[in-house]
């Protein structure tokens, strides 16, 4: 089996995906935790190992390990616990590695890898042009063409970033559950900032997309992913695709494009 771990600022997201039998390609399990900057190999190693055993699996069904990770100190630990609980050693998403998409930026090696995998995931199941909005810490939006190039694309602050900001700064207000609120036109204090924060966030992401849209002069498929895609999908003009896995697709996808024998290091 292939173990897919899509390691972002504020989560991690582990995937195990199947390679040989009749349902090759299936996911067998994902799971969802938090990223700690500071954790060892260890407390990874001991946090992974009992997820496998949770769902009845041994850790020795993995054969191959896909890493994409936009968090730097967390990725030579990563490192250690794949060498030293899975014995293998894993394929980074990082310059050099075989992605079959153009990337049409000034700098390519700029792109986030979570970005770069998102990006080639949705041409390969949707097509172009399409634009991938992925929520996570930084909402980011991504561009593909019709000929499957990376055009570009945008980062704004998180949903949740952005609420944080507003508790910080305002002494008086106090954290509300961000959630769709009955009506736009609040009563009270907390209808009324759930109004603010919400639609708010949504005429954030859809100015984005009506500009993208417009700057392409052409149709395009949008499709959300990330912790907060349901929640804000149902309000947008535009997204019309939610994919909870389009990141470990992807990185499935990159992992048969770059496959090759990768043996097993010596357990030390």
């Amino acid at each position: 089996m292939l173990l897919a771990l899509d390691v972002g600022n504020t989560n991690t997201v582990l995937g195990l995906y199947r390679l040989e039998d009749e349902k090759a390609g299936e996911l067998a399990a994902h799971w969802r935790v938090t990223t700690h900057r500071t954790q060892t190999a260890d407390e990874y190693g001991v946090l992974f190992v009992n997820l496998f055993t949770m769902s009845g699996l041994s850790v020795d069904v993995v054969k191959h390990i896909m890493i994409s990770s936009v968090v730097p100190p967390v990725e030579s630990t990563l490192r250690r616990v794949c060498e030293r609980y899975f014995h293998l050693k894993p394929l980074f998403v990082e310059p050099g590695i075989k992605t079959g998409m153009p990337v049409l930026v000034d700098n390519p090696a700029e792109l986030g890898a979570d970005r770069l995998v998102n990006a080639i995931a949705a041409f390969e199941r949707y097509g172009g042009p399409c634009i991938v909005v992925d929520f996570g810490t930084a909402t980011t939006f991504d561009v593909i063409s019709a000929k499957g190039e990376y055009l570009g694309g945008a980062i704004s602050p998180g949903l949740g970033i952005s609420a944080d900001a507003l508790f910080a700064r305002a002494a008086r207000l106090g954290r509300v559950d961000i959630k769709r609120p009955v009506k736009v036109i609040g009563t009270n204090t907390v209808t009324h900032l759930q109004s603010g924060l919400y639609y708010g966030y949504i005429g954030l992401v859809d100015g984005i997309l009506d500009r993208m849209i417009a700057e392409l002069g052409t149709e395009a498929k949008v499709i959300a992913t990330g912790g907060l895609a349901r929640q804000i999908s149902e309000d947008s003009r535009f997204i019309t695709q939610i994919d909870d896995m389009l990141t470990l697709d992807g990185l499935k996808i990159l992992f048969e494009r770059n496959r090759t024998a990768r043996p097993r290091p010596r357990a030390h």
